[in-house]
């Protein structure tokens, strides 16, 4: 396969990912923003932005954060290169540059799914038509993920597909536990309280984690089960556990194909060591943000590699 068919599928199922999970907070801190108060809740969509990576980009155009201002600027905002439409723009173009490595299926399913989103976001967004586009992001991500499983050869297009996904996925769970204990928290004298039981849970609806943590820990929020549960539960599919062992099973695939191992697998053990080694109490002892930011660093190291073993930009 040529690299850059390979980057294609690569970048194409992480911006799929990304654009999912930015849709996922955005619904999240909506959910949170219309329970508060003007300024609490300007404080939510701050955090909003801040975890999606879009600080900088938004108040380059904004000095305060609207309600209205943040969500068009993250779905549609042409000024902005990471809203959700531009990442789904470049979903469809990675789609077409990988056009001989994927199913018809496939490509009908995020071709469709671009034109539907197009339409939608084609004008500003109304507070009425939020949940609207969040769904349809959500449903886009379903049928393009279900359509690849369903037609697609397990080839080597489909594990460069699945290691960009969790690469991506991996990232983003990384990324929202950590922007908690330094945006979504004003003090910590709110510990403890009905204001951080509803921060945890925006955390676990960002990840479409809610109903998995509450089936497994009968309802309770509490901080430490859910590090755990995001962090080291291997059932859930987007914690970190589980995108590591899913990562290095796509890599594993890959090395057994082009035959032999490259400094991506090499990266990937070291990961897993340092993984391997933690529970939640050895996790905390690190510090949760020193963790989470060398499981980020850790994670872009095989991301980089994978673009140099495979030769991407040949």
């Amino acid at each position: 396969m040529l690299g850059k068919t390979a980057n294609g599928l690569f970048w194409m199922f992480r911006y799929l990912e990304r654009a999912e999970n930015t849709a996922r907070l955005l619904d999240a801190g909506l959910r949170m923003a219309l329970t508060r108060d003007v300024d609490t809740a300007e404080e939510e969509w701050r955090s909003v932005v801040a975890t999606s990576g879009q600080k900088t980009g938004y108040e380059a155009k904004y000095d305060d954060y609207i309600g209205s201002q943040v969500w068009n600027f993250i779905l549609r905002d042409k000024d902005n290169p990471a809203s959700i439409r531009e990442m789904f723009g470049s979903v469809r173009t990675n789609a077409r540059l990988a056009r001989n490595a994927i199913s018809g299926e496939l490509w009908e399913a995020v071709n469709e799914s671009w034109m539907r989103l197009e339409k939608l976001l084609s004008r500003p967004v109304g507070q009425g038509s939020v949940g609207e586009v969040v769904r349809m992001v959500r449903l886009a991500g379903t049928l393009v993920h279900g359509a690849m499983a369903g037609s697609m050869l397990r080839n080597e297009g489909y594990r460069f597909a699945r290691a960009g996904t969790f690469i991506e996925r991996g990232d983003s769970t990384a990324r929202i536990l950590d922007i908690k204990y330094y945006l979504l928290l004003p003090s910590l004298s709110y510990v403890g309280t009905s204001l951080d039981t509803g921060q945890w849970d925006q955390v676990l609806r960002s990840v479409a984690g809610d109903r998995s943590f509450t089936w497994l820990n009968a309802g309770q929020i509490d901080s430490r089960a859910i590090v755990e549960f995001l962090v080291l539960d291997d059932r859930f599919p987007r914690s970190l556990a589980f995108c590591h062992g899913a990562l290095r099973e796509q890599l594993a695939a890959l090395a057994r194909i082009h035959g032999g191992e490259g400094t991506c697998n090499e990266l990937m053990r070291r990961a897993d060591l340092a993984l391997a080694d933690m529970d939640t109490d050895a996790i905390f002892d690190v510090g949760l943000h020193e963790f989470l930011t060398r499981f980020m660093e850790r994670n872009a190291g095989i991301a980089h590699a994978i673009a140099e073993d495979y030769r991407f930009h040949a």
